[in-house]
């Protein structure tokens, strides 16, 4: 792995008058898949959005591909969660993915060939290119998913960000989502996803960074066993089960 692609430094964001995230440091590098957890309301989202230069830092620095978060933002392909997106506009599958190109183009401008292009592959990798003309509307939930990251896939990112990618979705998308990311990941793509599905993250990732304001444990799975971690991240009431779902924990 090379250099890191993301870098928070001492990150403070504060929203609506209260402090969402307090000294965050987190390094990305390409290649990694990292998995994001922590309770609600601990800033998952919130780290995800101040990275992709949508929210303003009170204080600390981000860097994303070596630029500031506003600059890098065509680098990045981000998988919001599925209630963020409209899906009762009257757009087509291939017109929701071809949005994730927007910000190359300009929202003028007509399609290119290689916008064409990038749509098409993207649609191949997620295994909707024979639902191209099919109203988002009409879309089952698995299949939504698969739409936002084939919108995200489109822009073809060296970093790819995923907000809740699991969850409420059929075990076939679970699969595919899983492959998909696997691959990215041994592409050299840098994969950052917040989830709750302890299990799938420990299955795919080879970090998991615990959050609740501020980062609470980074490392390996099997390197974060100390039940006081995870008693810090999500409480008693929480803490054993998920030690019994890692397979580890006093």
């Amino acid at each position: 792995m090379g250099d890191p692609v993301i870098r928070v430094a001492g990150a403070n964001v504060r929203l609506g008058g209260r402090e969402v995230l307090s000294g965050v440091d987190f390094e990305l590098r390409g290649g990694e898949l990292v998995g994001l957890i922590g309770p609600n309301g601990a800033g998952k989202t919130t780290l995800l959005r101040t990275v992709l230069g949508l929210l303003p830092l009170e204080s600390g620095s981000i860097e994303v591909h070596g630029r500031s978060a506003r600059r890098a933002q065509g680098s990045v392909g981000y998988v919001p969660q599925r209630h963020e997106f409209a899906w009762d506009f009257p757009i087509t599958v291939a017109g929701a993915v071809a949005t994730g190109r927007t910000h190359l183009r300009g929202v003028l401008r007509r399609q290119t060939a290689d916008d064409r292009a990038a749509v098409a592959q993207a649609l191949e990798r997620v295994g909707m290119a024979d639902l191209a003309g099919r109203p988002v509307g009409e879309l089952s939930g698995g299949q939504r998913q698969r739409v936002l990251v084939a919108r995200a896939l489109a822009l073809r990112p060296g970093t790819l960000l995923l907000d809740e990618p699991f969850t409420g979705i059929d075990v076939p998308t679970q699969e595919l989502l899983s492959g998909l990311l696997e691959q990215l990941r041994d592409e050299g793509v840098a994969v950052l996803m917040t989830t709750h599905d302890l299990a799938a993250a420990t299955a795919l990732c080879s970090r998991l960074c615990l959050l609740n304001r501020t980062v609470v444990a980074d490392g390996e799975p099997k390197a974060l066993a100390d039940t006081d971690i995870w008693l810090r991240t999500f409480g008693l009431d929480r803490a054993e089960q998920l030690l019994r779902s890692l397979g580890v924990g006093k």
